[in-house]
């Protein structure tokens, strides 16, 4: 099992409140889901008006096609982010156990 993880920080110059921000964040974000189906989180940031960084993570049983999935990720944020600057990103994929490495066995 491969688990990638891409975290970006984004800067919204014109926002002038949280319900702003929140609401960009919310369009972004569902669009990301339902065009890639990734997990999308708000993780950082959570109080400033003109900062968002936020977290993605895909599952797959392939480092490669997780680095693909979240590079076109990272393209389509580019993109598609309206007034925002993409301040920083970071792309990592981890390997987790594999089906052989199970350490817990159920009855």
């Amino acid at each position: 099992m491969t688990i990638g993880a891409l975290r970006v920080k984004l800067y919204y110059p014109d926002n002038l409140s949280l319900k702003e921000k929140r609401g960009r964040l919310k369009s972004i974000s569902a669009r990301l889901r339902s065009r890639f189906n990734v997990a999308v989180a708000e993780i950082d940031d959570n109080e400033v008006w003109q900062l968002a960084t936020l977290g993605i993570s895909c599952v797959s049983n392939n480092g490669r096609h997780a680095n693909q999935l979240l590079s076109k990720v990272m393209d389509f944020i580019e993109a598609n982010r309206g007034d925002a600057q993409v301040l920083d990103y970071k792309l990592e994929i981890m390997h987790a156990l594999n089906a052989s490495e199970r350490s817990i066995r159920f009855p």
